[in-house]
């Protein structure tokens, strides 16, 4: 497929699934293609009383929306759900444009829009409470739940348009209005999602104005969500440094904050692991997207017995995959998103260096056009040193032996984030022990499959410095609602809770 044709392509794309030519021509900010380096689109940053407004009309649009329905709520997201089936092809493809990923991880981020979207759905019937027990007699006492309010979401280039999903969707059933701010390298993939977005709304037919809108620029419009009273809850998707910029300020005017941040995620290969299952689970986890997923595989411990085994063909694996223009049938790693990623990538490797690593690939590879494409790098350590626990959002799979499953899990443990982490074994008692509370310590825990690859049916999120935040499935809902504790006196006699008398 021919690079020169792609800022065309990609106006075509915008153009059928709707997005104005006016607000991706003429802007100040450039949108370049990591396909290619070159420049796409120029899109139109919101300067602060675009942001003031938005805000403000999206706390309008609340005051009506939280009395809506929430079955009828869902009614709007599923009508999203067929406006994201109907442009999944075009949708997709954008996403492989602004964000590199390879046609199939375009299209599979935008089925998990789908696939909240009918979670959603289906949750917008099932907002319940709990009754409870009261010790007072002719009492009823009772919780419900009710929308919190505007909720911001800030999201990162990797996922730039599932992780909006995630959230919006549920804040929308949960009767909450969303102001997105998508990251400065792929708004266009977020403008076209508000275009789908709007399709539905008209179909819907009486959606308040600013239930859901999308504020484009860098850091400043960050900031806007963040300070910004009337934004009650921010859910924040990026790295460590970003979540401890945004939690302090949502902590001084006690606003909710929902942080996805670092993960430096590690894998267990247990003597009794199925090494072709173990292979291939590997190779993806720590490969795909080109190493840029939160849950990307960066640490694998290996037991000394299959190490020797394994790693041989892990190397083979990472010579011969294919890497290339993410659009071409057969390639599976696409560039990296820009040159500062190669930089920190290019650091990280001296430093493993330094520290006693022996590397396998991480060279730059040559590909027709400017983007930044580079092998993954396998690289063999003597031990879990700085800079293995240092997080690089690169394509880099440090690789250690071990003999003492306990061992291998506080390595797992050691790092200073708490995402995702699985173990590759046919023994029970150790898939057990890791899932166990003396096991992993993180938020996702899974037994032969990678670390990534998560299904929005669970809670997504980790621990420590991953944030303690959780989106999509489960009860992560209850984010985006209050709680109220409710005791209803039926009775013609006021007796008060732990016996107390106050009679006049």
């Amino acid at each position: 497929m021919s690079a020169s044709n792609l800022p065309a392509e990609a106006s075509a794309l915008l153009g059928r699934l709707g997005v104005p030519a006016g607000l991706v021509t003429g802007g100040a900010r450039p949108v370049a293609s990591p396909i290619t380096g070159e420049v796409i689109a120029h899109v139109h940053d919101a300067g602060p009383d675009v942001c003031a407004k938005a805000i403000d009309t999206a706390h309008a649009a609340f005051l009506s929306w939280r009395s809506v329905p929430a079955p009828r709520r869902g009614e709007l997201v599923r009508l999203l759900g067929e406006e994201l089936r109907a442009a999944k092809a075009d949708l997709g493809l954008l996403v492989t444009l602004e964000a590199g990923k390879t046609i199939s991880e375009g299209l599979g981020e935008v089925q998990e829009m789908i696939d909240i979207c009918d979670y959603a759905v289906g949750l917008s019937r099932q907002l319940f409470g709990l009754t409870i027990a009261t010790e007072r007699p002719d009492h009823r006492m009772m919780e419900t739940w009710h929308p919190i309010g505007v909720v911001g979401v800030i999201s990162a280039f990797n996922f730039p348009v599932a992780v909006w999903s995630w959230n919006a969707a549920l804040a929308l059933v949960c009767g909450d209005t969303v102001v997105w701010k998508p990251s400065e390298k792929t708004p266009l993939t977020a403008l076209a999602v508000q275009a789908l977005y709007e399709r539905a709304a008209k179909r819907f037919g009486d959606a308040p104005a600013g239930l859901s809108t999308v504020l484009i620029g860098g850091r400043e419009v960050g900031e806007a969500l963040v300070s910004a009273p009337r934004v009650r809850l921010v859910s924040a998707t990026g790295s460590t440094a970003m979540g401890r910029a945004v939690a302090p300020i949502l902590a001084a005017r006690f606003a909710r904050a929902l942080l996805e941040l670092g993960g430096n995620n590690a894998a267990i290969v247990g003597p009794s692991a199925d090494l072709d299952l173990t292979l291939r689970g590997a190779a993806f986890a720590a490969m795909g997207t080109a190493g840029q997923r939160c849950t990307t595989l960066r640490r694998l411990f290996v037991h000394d017995s299959v190490y020797d085994v394994l790693i041989p063909r892990l190397k083979a694996a990472y010579a011969s995959v294919r890497v290339g223009d993410p659009r071409e049938d057969g390639v599976l790693v696409g560039p990296l998103i820009d040159a500062a990623s190669h930089a920190a990538m290019e650091r990280a490797l001296s430093d493993a260096r330094a520290e006693g690593g022996a590397v396998h690939g991480g060279e730059r590879v040559i590909v027709a056009g400017q983007g930044v494409y580079v092998r993954p790098a396998l690289v063999e350590m003597p031990a879990q040193t700085a800079v293995v626990l240092r997080e690089t959002f690169a394509p880099i799979l440090y690789v250690m032996r071990y003999t003492d499953l306990q061992a291998a899990i506080d390595l797992n443990n050691d790092a200073p984030q708490g995402l995702s982490s699985s173990i590759f074994t046919n023994d029970v008692r150790e898939a057990e022990r890791f899932c166990s509370v003396t096991g992993s310590d993180c938020g996702i825990a899974n037994v032969n499959i990678g670390p990534s690859g998560a299904e929005i049916g669970g809670a997504f999120g980790g621990e420590k410095e991953t944030g303690g935040g959780r989106e999509a499935g489960s009860d992560s809902w209850k984010a985006y609602m209050r709680r109220a504790t409710n005791t209803v006196n039926y009775g013609s006699s006021l007796p008060l809770a732990q016996g107390v008398k106050f009679d006049i």
